[in-house]
C-alpha cells in the first residue's frame, strides 16, 4: 500500500517540512552558524524545485497519468507561486523572527521554474517515464 501512494505522501510530506521551515524561527537554537552568501536562496530554489517534481510526480500517480499533463504542469507551477508568495507573506505579517523577502520569492520562482524544466526533461519523448501508466 506504501508503494502504491509513495509519492502522494512524499509531496504532502515535502510541504509540510517546506512550510515548517519557512515559518519556524531558528533564532534561540543550538545549530552551527554558518556564512555562506546566498545559501538561503539555494534552500528556497531547492524547497520549490522539488515541490514541482514530488507534485506532478504526485499528480501522475493519482490520476494514473490520466490527467491532462499540460495542465497539470501549469497548475502545479502556479500553485507553487501562489504557496511561494503566501508563505513571504505569512512571514512578514505573523513571525517575530522571520522576515518576507522578495529575493526569497524570487528564488522560489526560479527553483518551481527549473522544477518545471526537469518535469519535461524527464517526461519528455525521449525521456524516461511516460506520462502515461
Amino acid at each position: 500500500m506504501l508503494k502504491k501512494h509513495f509519492y502522494k505522501i512524499a509531496y504532502l510530506s515535502w510541504m509540510v517540512f517546506v512550510t515548517w521551515s519557512s515559518l519556524f524561527s531558528f533564532k534561540d537554537t543550538d545549530l552551527p552558524k554558518f556564512e555562506i552568501p546566498y545559501l538561503d536562496k539555494a534552500v528556497h530554489f531547492t524547497f520549490y524545485f522539488m515541490a514541482v517534481v514530488l507534485g506532478m510526480m504526485a499528480v501522475r500517480e493519482y490520476s494514473k497519468g490520466r490527467a491532462d499533463y499540460r495542465k497539470s504542469l501549469f497548475y502545479t507551477f502556479l500553485a507553487m507561486l501562489f504557496f511561494g508568495i503566501i508563505i513571504e507573506v505569512v512571514q512578514y505579517a505573523f513571525t517575530l523572527d522571520r522576515t518576507g523577502d522578495i529575493f526569497d520569492g524570487v528564488a522560489n520562482a526560479v527553483g518551481a521554474l527549473f522544477g518545471v524544466l526537469a518535469i519535461k526533461l524527464l517526461f519528455s519523448r525521449n525521456g524516461r517515464l511516460n506520462w502515461k501508466q
